[in-house]
């Protein structure tokens, strides 16, 4: 059978897919997406919708800085609000180590030349967040970050692909992947295609398809839990987390309660499922309860997971292949990719076209794995 030829093939028809696909077309390439199921089935479009530059990995403050650009501008650049509001974002303190291990990450981010992180005390806190419990004492903030919803984020990126001429292939998975001469040929069903660069967006499968161009990743797939309840009267603005970890909440416009902080379900990459964890459930719910201590009666409405690839380092690959020419990736965003999205897409488009991407991408480069070995 004949392949059909584009310039760039895209494994992955998720947010970080669909945005390198955008970002291609936009200059001048004709790209075809290649997806599973539907963009957004695993981990783009169930997500917590966090748009944060608050608490990232050094490396990762550069790209988070120039995505949240974007972000503010969602609508010209995708045409669609995707929900976005700006309505910051809190990473609060429970003791006084806490407190000096924020003080501490406000004065690092500042030395690497970033401002965008801030330190307050407990009075301003409470102006932030009335309803936070006593024995927070201050926190970090982020004023102009906030939350999006995953779904409407995902289907606004494929509708914009789309109209813009990018292809999608719905449906099947890849099941083949070779290189010949200076062409790459992907076999997915029925579908034989053909293009010069190959770029791998293949979310918790990146290190299979990694492996197919003869990369590797230790990739681990994780089942992050996510729960939703019952509508409440409004009564918090910023999108909260805690200096220890384990909380992701907000509040929708419809007065639900959207609560995460990776929490961890039970993944099955080979069944494609992702079932959520009681124990895991429970230990969400008494965090919120803790912080937030009004709310140990309001009924947990629905739970969900999307699975999600973890790297050991807790930042994504990004870049080209180190084995192949003319192949690139972009998985394994650890369950914060969300808010990248539309800048990852736009280095890559910059690394394929021009050569080299205008923020650095080493440190997320996938030989990090096997210089190490």
């Amino acid at each position: 059978m004949s392949a059909e030829s584009t310039d760039v093939i895209v494994i992955g028809g998720g947010l970080h897919g669909s945005s390198t696909a955008l970002h291609l077309r936009r200059r001048g390439l004709s790209v075809r997406v290649i997806e599973k199921h539907f963009p957004g089935r695993f981990a783009s479009g169930v997500n917590a919708g966090g748009v944060r530059r608050l608490g990232r990995h050094p490396a990762e403050i550069p790209l988070s800085v120039a995505a949240m650009e974007i972000w503010h501008e969602i609508e010209g650049f995708i045409g669609h609000n995707c929900g976005f509001h700006k309505v910051g974002q809190v990473k609060l303190a429970e003791n006084e180590a806490e407190m000096k291990q924020l003080e501490e990450r406000v004065a690092s981010v500042r030395a690497l030349g970033f401002e965008h992180e801030e330190l307050i005390g407990g009075n301003e806190l409470r102006e932030l967040v009335p309803a936070v419990a006593p024995h927070c004492l201050g926190a970090i903030v982020c004023r102009d970050d906030g939350a999006a919803n995953p779904m409407l984020t995902t289907r606004a990126y494929w509708r914009r692909a789309l109209s813009e001429g990018v292809e999608y292939h719905l449906g099947d998975i890849v099941d083949g992947v070779e290189r010949f001469g200076d062409l790459w040929r992907v076999r997915a069903g029925e579908a034989h295609l053909e293009a010069p660069v190959l770029v791998n967006c293949a979310g918790a499968w990146g290190d299979t398809v990694a492996a197919m161009l003869g990369d590797s990743a230790p990739l681990t797939a994780q089942a992050l839990t996510m729960m939703v309840t019952e509508p409440i009267p409004h009564f918090i603005d910023p999108v909260c987390g805690l200096a220890s970890g384990g909380l992701s909440f907000k509040q929708s416009d419809e007065g639900t309660l959207v609560i995460g902080g990776g929490h961890l379900g039970h993944a099955d990459r080979d069944a494609e499922t992702a079932e959520p964890d009681p124990i895991a459930l429970g230990r969400s719910a008494r965090t919120v309860a803790r912080v937030f201590p009004q709310l140990k009666d309001v009924p947990i409405a629905r739970t969900w997971c999307g699975l999600e690839g973890k790297m050991p380092d807790e930042i994504p690959v990004i870049g080209p292949s180190g084995s192949a020419p003319d192949a690139y990736h972009a998985f394994g965003f650890c369950g914060h990719g969300f808010q990248l999205s539309p800048i990852v897409g736009k280095l890559l488009a910059e690394q394929i076209v021009d050569g080299r991407a205008s923020l650095p991408l080493e440190p997320f480069s996938i030989s990090r794995f096997t210089d190490r070995a």
